[in-house]
């Protein structure tokens, strides 16, 4: 097969001479509901194509490289005084497979341990290149599921205005949860 990023010959969907100049992660972190850090892996522009291949015969593919590049090295290296959970926003199998529940897996660590299936939307409406206004007008409903962890770290693939993770946190804080961050592979407002 050829490299999606290069179009070499490679063994995989992303060669690794791509893998170490395109996709080197650096950490940017913007905030929602005024307090909770939401940390960004990459500019949403610089990897655009990639996150494209979501609803794809190869989106669990590019996505499990992703979640190599960025989520699993930070699930190594963060310290955190007690273990937490990770949840996948919305990890509902759509096109064969979840691409937050990939990413969600790739934190799995001695401090992080993911859960599946909590925290799903029951609005299916569509919310790709929305205003503010109109992600507003219809929430997503967030249909909640227990489980016992305090403290939770939301995943998701891009945050754009922050509503989908903000009314996430509030769903989880309304049934007693702390969100203590959230993670996405990309920011859309990131330049």
């Amino acid at each position: 097969m050829r490299c999606l990023t290069c179009e070499r010959f490679s063994l995989s969907h992303i060669c690794r001479r791509c893998r170490e100049s395109l996709l080197s992660p650096q950490l940017h972190q913007r905030k929602i509901l005024g307090h909770i850090p939401v940390y960004s892996f990459f500019p949403y522009d610089e990897i655009e194509p990639l996150l494209l291949t979501k609803h794809t015969h190869i989106g669990h593919y590019v996505y499990s490289i992703l979640a190599d590049q960025a989520f699993r090295p930070f699930s190594k290296s963060w310290e955190y005084a007690q273990p937490v959970v990770s949840l996948g926003i919305d990890d509902d199998p759509k096109s064969g497979y979840s691409h937050t529940a990939v990413l969600n897996r790739a934190l799995k660590s001695s401090l992080i341990t993911p859960l599946y299936g909590r925290l799903r939307a029951q609005n299916a409406h569509k919310y790709a290149g929305k205003s503010v206004a109109e992600r507003l007008m219809n929430p997503r409903g967030f249909r909640y599921a227990p489980f016992e962890a305090d403290e939770v770290i939301l995943v998701d693939d891009i945050v754009t205005t922050g509503t989908t993770l903000s009314e996430a946190a509030e769903t989880l804080h309304a049934h007693g949860k702390k969100v203590i961050l959230c993670l996405t592979l990309a920011d859309a407002e990131r330049k």
